[in-house]
């Protein structure tokens, strides 16, 4: 399936939120994600499924003073 990954077109096979994170190796990072501009929370993540097209955020935090 083809989705829009930070801006970019990218393949992935798993249907799921928690899935294309794992496949993307994601899964271990603490990160915040949104799926068509809406924040998806950890505990959602399996729970959230993407189609064709959708539009995926993975933003990890950042330290700075």
């Amino acid at each position: 399936m083809q989705i829009v990954l930070n801006g970019k077109p990218c393949e992935v096979a798993q249907a799921r939120l928690d899935g294309v994170l794992q496949e993307l190796g994601y899964h271990e990072a603490k990160v915040a994600t949104a799926v068509n501009g809406d924040f998806v929370a950890r505990p959602a993540r399996a729970a959230t499924a993407l189609k064709e097209g959708d539009q995926v955020e993975v933003i990890a935090p950042m330290q700075g003073g």
